[in-house]
């Protein structure tokens, strides 16, 4: 490590970022890719906690790039959970399924599904008019347009049925979101983590929508956060929806609840 990296790993150390040495050279390497700006200036940004896939305008998830920015979810690691239970569900990858993502932000759930699934064909939904147009961008990225249709508006404006349904929602009470990190409380869309005042407030919005929409035979797949298992199952299962198990994710948490329309 040089010394511009050395020393800026140092600040972004001082000022609480998690992962100094790691975020200065992902800047490092994208101020060589800039025709313009400079890697100070990116510094400069990341110590104000911007977070680092808004500097460089992308995001890794499923070994897929992803364009972000402002107005649009961080994809995660753990959201990734969704991705492996999908094909644990749906041995068959030539099959021609239907997917449909309900807040789908950057589109990243949906297009690593298509490309798991060559024949497959998705709609995702957001109510989000710039998280939409973010979506937009990485379904155009990934050359996925036609398999792919993206609607702005709320989760009951999808129709017909569905062999899949995946979903993040938000899932963050509203009480919690000020204990956020700055990163993310600062500057990620509160629209896409704000859950309510128990942080259900989603959960209790969609069990009409995946009961109208899911085939007899489909699955539902709903990230979740920590502690929200129980609570999650019971709101599924008074609307006649069936909890077949919860899924952890790499770091032992409970992440993805599968959710039917039938006892399996």
């Amino acid at each position: 490590m040089n010394g511009l990296l050395r020393d800026a790993a140092e600040r972004l150390r001082a000022a609480g970022i998690d992962s100094p040495r790691i975020d200065a050279r992902i800047l490092w390497d994208h101020a060589q890719r800039l025709r313009h700006g400079s890697f100070e200036q990116l510094v400069q940004r990341r110590l104000r906690h911007e977070p680092t896939a808004y500097i460089t305008g992308h995001r890794e998830f499923w070994s897929l790039d992803f364009e972000v920015g402002r107005g649009v979810l961080i994809p995660r690691p753990e959201t990734e959970t969704l991705v492996e239970e999908s094909l644990r569900l749906l041995p068959d990858r030539n099959a021609g399924y239907r997917f449909l993502d309900l807040g789908t932000g950057t589109a990243c759930l949906l297009v690593a599904l298509l490309k798991e699934f060559p024949n497959a064909t998705g709609v995702g939904v957001d109510s989000s008019k710039a998280a939409l147009n973010w979506a937009r961008r990485n379904v155009i990225r990934h050359r996925l347009r036609c398999r792919c249709t993206l609607a702005v508006g709320n989760w009951d404006s999808a129709e017909g049925r569905f062999d899949l349904i995946v979903s993040n929602p938000p899932y963050i009470a509203t009480s919690d979101r000020s204990a956020l990190p700055v990163d993310v409380r600062d500057y990620e869309p509160a629209a896409a983590l704000d859950g309510g005042q128990d942080g259900l407030k989603s959960y209790r919005a969609l069990p009409p929508v995946l009961m109208k929409r899911l085939k007899p035979s489909g699955w539902a797949l709903l990230e979740i956060g920590a502690g929200q298992h129980h609570l999650v199952s019971e709101i599924m299962a008074a609307q006649g929806l069936f909890v077949a198990r919860v899924v952890a994710d790499l770091a032992g948490l409970d992440r993805c609840l599968v959710v039917s329309p039938t006892r399996r």
